[in-house]
């Protein structure tokens, strides 16, 4: 978060032997990341029925934001200095230890029967995860799969640029005060975990994961244009800025999960964690690629309707870009169409 970001400038300049530590702290955290973002897919596979997988993957994948809104809500109050900084990292060393130590004591691999057909297929059939590379080149292969990969990309690229520069979009849509821009960045966050719980819900129940990725894509589009749309009539407009974050956040994070589940659903009996590490490296890669882009797009504004005094406004770059990715996105994913293997494999499932 920005507060974060600002402080590491003093630290460094006054105790410049403690960078090196911060550079491999960054990296160890880094380096861990892929044990958690990249095994959701493989624990519902393991412990949750056919009709609960899309909700335990969005809480498992989505949890992550709630770790973000905290570091907006705590990292903003005790981050304002060097010294603060230090206190936060330690808090957070303190913790995580204790949780993993938690974690390590109660850990299980997988319960005394499998919890669907599908998964009790793979055990029966002492299924194999061959190499990652030879499983990604399986899953290119494999009809459907580059459709949720696609919105997958899409979905994390959107969360991470209008994370990324939250504070500058709130404030140019008129919200300003430290607290009230990281109770909106935490907000945020915490509408993508509720949307994939409440949305994953749903598609637990009807399968319905073209019209639903859909049917999110056009809304995220919506949501995001008051984002970087000033109408020179109205002048800003916070309350709708703070909204239209909320619901961008409610509508994009979703996304994720249903097409980690949908990438997995297409390729039966793939490897799942190979599957949500193909959609990770992707989603990364382009968010890093998006980044600088969206910097740069945010300099320019695109004038709407100058001959109409009431309609008169101007629309941000950045906006204007994410809103191109999530339209092509949307076209793309919109030719989706392969067999959902894995449903047809627990067609006989109890509901």
């Amino acid at each position: 978060m920005p507060s974060a970001v600002d402080t590491t400038a003093p630290l460094v300049h006054t105790n410049p032997s403690t960078y090196p530590f911060l550079v491999a702290g960054t990296i160890l955290v880094g380096a861990a990341q892929p044990f958690f973002q990249c095994t959701p897919p493989l624990l519902s596979a393991v412990w949750f029925a056919a009709d609960e997988r899309a909700t335990s993957t969005a809480i498992a994948l989505n949890f992550n934001q709630i770790g973000i809104a905290t570091a907006f809500l705590v990292g903003g109050l005790m981050a304002a200095d060097p010294s603060g900084l230090a206190t936060y990292f330690g808090l957070i060393s303190v913790l995580c230890t204790a949780l993993t130590i938690g974690t390590l004591i109660q850990f299980a691999d997988k319960p005394p029967i499998p919890p669907s057909t599908s998964e009790l297929e793979k055990v029966m059939k002492n299924e194999k995860e061959p190499p990652f590379i030879e499983s990604v080149k399986r899953l290119f292969s494999t009809k459907g799969f580059t459709r949720p990969l696609a919105a997958f990309i899409c979905s994390i690229s959107i969360t991470n640029v209008v994370g990324t520069f939250i504070e500058e979009v709130l404030e140019r849509g008129g919200v300003h005060g430290q607290g009230l821009i990281d109770l909106s960045g935490a907000g945020f966050e915490i509408a993508i975990l509720a949307g994939g719980i409440l949305i994953g819900g749903f598609v637990d129940r009807t399968k319905q994961y073209k019209a639903v990725t859909q049917l999110n894509l056009v809304s995220a589009l919506f949501f995001l244009i008051p984002l970087g749309l000033t109408d020179h009539w109205i002048g800003q407009e916070p309350f709708l800025v703070v909204a239209s974050m909320l619901g961008l956040g409610m509508a994009i994070g979703p996304v994720q999960p249903i097409n980690a589940e949908l990438a997995v659903d297409v390729t039966y009996p793939s490897d799942e964690t190979a599957v949500e590490s193909v959609q990770q490296i992707g989603g990364n890669f382009v968010s890093a690629l998006l980044v600088p882009l969206a910097e740069v797009a945010a300099r320019s504004d695109y004038e709407l309707f100058p001959l109409r005094e009431k309609l008169e406004s101007d629309i941000r770059g950045d906006v204007v870009l994410m809103m191109f990715v999530t339209l092509a996105t949307l076209v793309y994913f919109s030719g989706f169409d392969a067999p959902l293997r894995r449903t047809i494999a627990d067609s006989n499932d109890e509901r």
